[in-house]
């Protein structure tokens, strides 16, 4: 039935692009369709052999994919914690050959993927690696490689081939755009009896008052790295004033430690001081959303800085609290008093500058829309609305952020959806969704036809016996 064969292909599709753009964590998944009759399975063996020696199985255009790649494929499922009871080998090696023609057609294309970045993916990988394992040589040792240079030359390879493989993906999906027509033609497609439910749902709108930092309270914090600053001019050590005072829990252990290109996303005053620096300079106190920070430039390779940091925020004192929330009562109390709306006092007393213009009106960051699925909902923003009914303003709500910045809030309920059956006039942005994900994996597909029929494959042995979803061996 059409649902549930939409159904089926926008699963694949995710698996598609979780596959093709997760680099961090790089839990492969088999972007394959579920292949009932498989004849290979692991390990394979051959009639008079214990096991398959290792060697080349497939080319895809200039790459070839090894045996024991599929074997790292799914040691590297494992090591993330993942299942691999279900995934054949065929499946994986259905998976290793798309990414190889990802990359193979990244190149043709030129499609750049720089040093710089591999780097810093490099960078992020091992550091994630090693905290699970607690030191480097463990990890060469897991697979199976003689020195740390030698794993860094092959992890090296791998990246830039996912990255490749990512760009190349993006580009296609990127590339697909919907119109109302076909969002339209999409919807009248799927059988009364067959259109999707969607849960509850409601739109939220908040006021936000931030306590006011002293002057005087911004000047001790200046101060403070200004002497920080004069110490290491006269030789202290940055990185030993960033473990003991920076308060980034994300570099401070490492001594403020950054690599960073101007792609990297960090805010872009901090940004602007960086790559205003020469290598050794140390930058001015400087502001940003975070606090108060100071720079040092340790190398410029290209196009990638590697720095140091220590950041300072001004400590909001307990007067500062008070006033906010005074504040905030005031607010709530000229909307309780019909004096002026939730939408008004929102554009015209609020500090947060995301929600103003429009009322306060929350977006969902998953889904860029302002409706939020109550099953979905972060359970602190659940917590604070669960209780509130149509058009109550809550009482001020202290919120404390994950980088410890306190703000009192309120928040209101501007809207309630109950779960219903798909409406197209109601429920638009979701169909567009949906349309959109089904256009995009049946252009995907198409791709894949045709960069398989111009690029040169070949497949050995038993795994041309494979059942794969792509006509990887052009019968």
């Amino acid at each position: 039935m059409l649902l549930k064969k939409l159904q089926l292909k926008t699963i694949d599709y995710k698996l598609v692009l979780t596959m093709c753009f997760l680099f961090f964590f790089n839990s492969i998944i088999s972007a394959q369709e579920i292949i009932k009759d498989t004849v290979i399975q692991k390990p394979l063996q051959l009639s008079g052999q214990k096991q398959k020696i290792d060697g080349i199985i497939a080319n895809v255009g200039d790459y070839i994919v090894l045996d024991s790649d599929i074997d790292k494929a799914y040691l590297e499922i494992t090591a993330q914690g993942g299942s691999v009871k279900d995934i054949t080998r065929c499946q994986m090696l259905g998976k290793l050959l798309e990414d190889k023609l990802y990359a193979h057609q990244a190149i043709q294309d030129s499609i750049v993927v720089s040093d710089a970045e591999i780097r810093g993916m490099m960078d992020d990988r091992l550091n994630y690696m090693i905290q699970q394992v607690g030191d480097i040589n463990k990890v060469v040792a897991y697979y199976k490689k003689n020195s740390v240079e030698e794993f860094k030359t092959y992890f090296s390879d791998i990246l830039k081939e996912q990255k490749l493989a990512s760009e190349m993906t993006k580009k296609i999906v990127d590339a697909v755009e919907i119109t109302p027509e076909e969002v339209r033609n999409f919807f009248k497609k799927i059988p009364k009896d067959e259109l999707p439910t969607f849960g509850a749902e409601m739109e939220v709108a908040q006021i936000v008052v931030e306590p006011k930092v002293s002057a005087e309270d911004e000047q001790k914090v200046k101060d403070r790295l200004n002497a920080i600053r004069k110490d290491v001019l006269e030789g202290s050590s940055f990185a030993t004033k960033a473990v003991l005072y920076s308060q980034d829990p994300g570099s401070s252990p490492n001594g403020g430690f950054y690599k960073m290109t101007r792609k990297t996303p960090f805010v872009k005053e901090f940004k602007d001081v960086a790559f205003s620096l020469g290598e050794g300079e140390i930058s001015e106190p400087f502001k940003t959303i975070f606090g108060y920070h100071i720079i040092m430039v340790e190398k410029i390779k290209g196009q990638e800085v590697e720095l140091r940091h220590i950041l300072i925020a001004p400590t909001v004192s307990e007067t500062a609290l008070k006033d906010a929330k005074e504040r905030i009562t005031n607010i709530r109390n000229k909307i309780e008093n019909k004096e002026i709306t939730f939408a008004e006092a929102a554009r015209t007393e609020s500090d947060e500058k995301e929600t103003r213009a429009n009322g306060g009106t929350l977006v969902n960051p998953n889904t860029q829309d302002t409706r939020f699925e109550l099953t979905k909902m972060d359970p602190t923003l659940y917590s604070q609305v669960s209780n509130l009914k149509d058009n109550e303003v809550s009482q001020p709500i202290l919120n404390t952020d994950d980088k410890g910045k306190k703000t009192y809030k309120l928040i209101t309920i501007t809207n309630r959806i109950d779960a219903h059956t798909a409406d197209y006039a109601k429920d638009y942005t979701k169909i567009k969704e949906l349309a959109l994900k089904e256009k995009q994996i049946t252009t995907i597909s198409k791709w894949f036809d045709t960069k398989i029929k111009d690029t040169y494959i070949k497949i050995v042995g038993e795994y041309r016996d494979c059942n794969f979803v792509y006509n990887w061996l052009k019968k």
